[in-house]
């Protein structure tokens, strides 16, 4: 494992920020998702962070998805255990009882489409990065869960055509897929980053009952997956947890009281 520091993790008023920093263009190895996996672990276990925002270092990319040069120096063997280690990173990710939003700064293609499309919100700057799953190009497929989540995201049928072209495309157009949430327009990157960590706190307290978005988060992503039935115990075990919170207390009380609540996430 290599020393340098690959993935930068800090807390903002509520808002942990996890940084892809391998520049020019955060391409990942097994290094950074070995960083990316322990990172994600210390945002779930930390209590000081209540939702999760991932970005890519600089302007020009949030990440231009697994490194290939590394890809090209390794076994096959290799090769399948970094796509094992890459998917059960993302799952981590994707099963974290927090609202993550996948911030795009820059190009989000290949494995960094993929790493934003287990997040469970993605924004993104307007303006010319394009974003897409471009691995047939390399006579491959997108292998760190592309064609299940993007199949999931846009419907069968398109998400094979955008894999099979290996098209890119712009931030808008990823909008109207249903890709990206939200395309903001901003000066800088400056700007775009102080926009993004607004709308990222409006999911923290006292706004938001942080539980209960980390739990509608995780009722959607974990119950998606199962039979209905099954989802159905899933999410009434979720409510179950939050019936004993505070927050739950103090939601009614102010809705019976008709004032706005003051959540604080216990």
């Amino acid at each position: 494992m290599s020393d340098k520091t690959l993935v930068r993790y800090e807390v903002q008023d509520g808002v942990g920020v996890i940084t892809l920093d391998d520049p020019p263009a955060n391409t990942y190895t097994y290094e950074m998702m070995g960083q990316l996996d322990s990172v994600i672990l210390t945002a779930r276990m930390d209590d000081s962070t209540q939702v999760i925002v991932l970005t890519g270092e600089g302007e020009k990319f949030f990440s231009a998805g697994a490194n290939i040069q590394m890809l090209s120096e390794v076994t096959s063997g290799f090769k399948y255990c970094f796509c094992l280690h890459a998917n059960e990173t993302l799952n981590r990710l994707e099963q974290t009882p927090k609202l993550t939003i996948a911030v795009l700064n820059g190009h989000t293609v290949g494995g960094g489409l993929e790493i934003a499309m287990a997040c469970d919100l993605r924004i993104a700057r307007a303006g010319g990065s394009k974003v897409g799953l471009p691995e047939v190009n390399l006579g491959v497929l997108p292998g760190t869960g592309g064609t299940q989540r993007m199949a999931r995201l846009v419907g069968k049928s398109r998400a094979i055509e955008l894999m099979v072209t290996g098209e890119t495309f712009g931030f808008e157009r990823a909008e109207a897929l249903g890709i990206v949430n939200k395309v903001i327009e901003a000066e800088s990157h400056e700007d775009f980053m102080s926009q993004a960590m607004d709308y990222a706190r409006q999911f923290t307290t006292p706004n938001k009952a942080a539980k209960a978005v980390g739990l509608i988060k995780r009722s959607v992503q974990s119950g998606a997956e199962l039979p209905f039935e099954s989802s159905l115990t899933l999410e009434r075990e979720l409510q179950q947890q939050l019936f004993q919170s505070q927050d739950a207390r103090e939601g009614l009380d102010a809705y019976l009281e008709k004032r706005q609540p003051e959540f604080t996430g216990k």
